[in-house]
Protein backbone atom coordinates (compact mmCIF):
# COMPACT_ATOMS: atom_id res chain seq x y z
CA UNK A 1 0.00 0.00 0.00
CA UNK A 2 2.62 2.22 1.04
CA UNK A 3 4.48 1.59 -2.16
CA UNK A 4 1.45 2.38 -4.23
CA UNK A 5 0.92 6.05 -2.25
CA UNK A 6 4.83 6.92 -3.35
CA UNK A 7 4.37 5.83 -6.69
CA UNK A 8 1.53 7.71 -7.38
CA UNK A 9 2.55 11.20 -5.89
CA UNK A 10 6.22 10.33 -7.77
CA UNK A 11 3.32 9.88 -11.07
CA UNK A 12 1.64 13.02 -10.29
CA UNK A 13 4.86 15.23 -9.59
CA UNK A 14 6.12 13.92 -13.11
CA UNK A 15 3.38 15.21 -14.41
CA UNK A 16 3.20 18.22 -12.74
CA UNK A 17 6.82 19.12 -13.95
CA UNK A 18 5.77 18.01 -17.20
CA UNK A 19 3.45 20.75 -17.70
CA UNK A 20 6.07 23.45 -16.14
CA UNK A 21 6.18 26.44 -18.94
CA UNK A 22 9.70 26.30 -20.30
CA UNK A 23 10.93 29.57 -22.67
CA UNK A 24 11.74 29.22 -26.06
CA UNK A 25 14.15 31.07 -28.51
CA UNK A 26 12.50 32.50 -31.56
CA UNK A 27 13.07 30.82 -34.61
CA UNK A 28 13.82 33.27 -37.59
CA UNK A 29 16.45 31.81 -39.66
CA UNK A 30 19.76 33.63 -39.57
CA UNK A 31 18.91 35.91 -37.05
CA UNK A 32 21.17 36.31 -33.95
CA UNK A 33 19.49 37.86 -30.72
CA UNK A 34 20.83 39.08 -27.35
CA UNK A 35 18.50 38.05 -24.43
CA UNK A 36 17.48 40.09 -21.43
CA UNK A 37 16.10 38.15 -18.55
CA UNK A 38 13.06 40.45 -17.50
CA UNK A 39 11.83 41.41 -13.69
CA UNK A 40 10.65 38.61 -11.88
CA UNK A 41 7.09 37.12 -13.66
CA UNK A 42 7.87 38.84 -17.11
CA UNK A 43 9.09 37.18 -20.39
CA UNK A 44 12.81 37.95 -21.52
CA UNK A 45 13.74 40.11 -24.01
CA UNK A 46 15.11 39.58 -27.20
CA UNK A 47 17.34 41.90 -29.08
CA UNK A 48 18.29 41.52 -32.14
CA UNK A 49 22.11 41.58 -32.86
CA UNK A 50 22.85 40.47 -36.36
CA UNK A 51 21.01 39.16 -39.33
CA UNK A 52 22.06 36.61 -42.20
CA UNK A 53 24.01 34.28 -39.52
CA UNK A 54 24.69 30.76 -41.41
CA UNK A 55 25.71 28.71 -38.25
CA UNK A 56 25.10 28.99 -34.45
CA UNK A 57 29.02 30.02 -33.96
CA UNK A 58 28.60 32.84 -36.02
CA UNK A 59 26.29 34.02 -33.57
CA UNK A 60 28.00 33.24 -30.52
CA UNK A 61 31.20 35.51 -31.86
CA UNK A 62 28.74 38.22 -32.73
CA UNK A 63 27.69 37.96 -28.99
CA UNK A 64 31.62 37.24 -27.53
CA UNK A 65 32.10 40.75 -29.68
CA UNK A 66 29.38 42.34 -27.80
CA UNK A 67 30.39 41.48 -24.42
CA UNK A 68 33.89 42.74 -24.97
CA UNK A 69 32.67 45.99 -26.41
CA UNK A 70 30.43 46.70 -22.86
CA UNK A 71 33.45 45.48 -20.98
CA UNK A 72 36.08 48.06 -22.81
CA UNK A 73 32.93 50.62 -21.85
CA UNK A 74 33.23 49.79 -18.52
CA UNK A 75 30.58 47.56 -18.06
CA UNK A 76 31.03 44.81 -15.43
CA UNK A 77 28.75 41.97 -17.15
CA UNK A 78 30.62 38.97 -18.22
CA UNK A 79 27.50 36.58 -18.97
CA UNK A 80 25.94 37.15 -22.03
CA UNK A 81 22.94 34.92 -23.38
CA UNK A 82 21.76 34.92 -26.74
CA UNK A 83 19.38 32.97 -28.82
CA UNK A 84 19.95 31.80 -32.77
CA UNK A 85 17.11 29.64 -34.60
CA UNK A 86 15.73 28.07 -31.47
CA UNK A 87 18.67 28.01 -29.55
CA UNK A 88 19.47 29.66 -26.41
CA UNK A 89 23.15 30.84 -26.39
CA UNK A 90 25.18 31.32 -23.11
CA UNK A 91 28.69 33.12 -23.11
CA UNK A 92 30.75 32.79 -19.71
CA UNK A 93 34.47 32.63 -18.75
CA UNK A 94 34.58 28.64 -19.48
CA UNK A 95 33.00 29.39 -23.27
CA UNK A 96 29.88 29.03 -24.89
CA UNK A 97 27.13 26.87 -24.08
CA UNK A 98 23.75 25.76 -25.82
CA UNK A 99 20.52 24.96 -24.46
CA UNK A 100 17.36 24.14 -26.13
CA UNK A 101 15.54 25.76 -23.55
CA UNK A 102 16.49 28.99 -21.36
CA UNK A 103 15.96 26.30 -17.52
CA UNK A 104 17.55 23.30 -19.57
CA UNK A 105 20.58 21.80 -19.35
CA UNK A 106 23.50 23.03 -21.27
CA UNK A 107 25.85 21.74 -23.39
CA UNK A 108 28.90 22.91 -24.62
CA UNK A 109 29.78 24.15 -28.05
CA UNK A 110 33.12 26.11 -27.80
CA UNK A 111 35.46 26.67 -24.81
CA UNK A 112 38.09 29.29 -23.86
CA UNK A 113 41.69 28.94 -24.96
CA UNK A 114 45.06 29.82 -22.67
CA UNK A 115 44.62 33.45 -24.07
CA UNK A 116 40.68 33.57 -23.70
CA UNK A 117 40.09 32.79 -27.62
CA UNK A 118 36.75 30.55 -28.42
CA UNK A 119 37.69 27.17 -30.39
CA UNK A 120 36.22 23.93 -30.74
CA UNK A 121 36.67 21.82 -27.27
CA UNK A 122 38.38 18.78 -29.38
CA UNK A 123 41.14 20.92 -30.86
CA UNK A 124 42.49 22.32 -27.53
CA UNK A 125 45.65 20.67 -26.06
CA UNK A 126 45.20 20.42 -22.35
CA UNK A 127 48.15 19.57 -19.85
CA UNK A 128 48.32 17.03 -17.47
CA UNK A 129 46.28 18.92 -15.01
CA UNK A 130 43.59 19.69 -17.53
CA UNK A 131 44.33 23.61 -18.04
CA UNK A 132 44.45 24.24 -21.34
CA UNK A 133 47.93 24.33 -23.32
CA UNK A 134 47.59 28.02 -25.70
CA UNK A 135 51.11 27.09 -28.28
CA UNK A 136 51.25 30.05 -31.19
CA UNK A 137 54.21 28.89 -32.91
CA UNK A 138 54.67 30.29 -36.89
CA UNK A 139 53.59 27.62 -39.14
CA UNK A 140 56.48 28.29 -41.46
CA UNK A 141 60.43 27.45 -40.03
CA UNK A 142 62.27 30.56 -39.72
CA UNK A 143 64.66 31.21 -43.13
CA UNK A 144 68.21 30.33 -42.28
CA UNK A 145 70.24 33.22 -41.94
CA UNK A 146 73.51 33.74 -44.46
CA UNK A 147 76.34 35.24 -44.26
CA UNK A 148 78.35 37.85 -45.94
Amino acid sequence: MKLLTTATLGAGLLALAACQKTTEAPFDPGVCYAVEIGAEGEAPRFNKVADEQPQIEFCAARLEEMRLRFLRLGGGRREVMGAYQGQFIFIDRAGVWISKTLEGSRFILLARTGDGRLAIPSAIQRAIDGTPVSVSASPEPAAPATAP
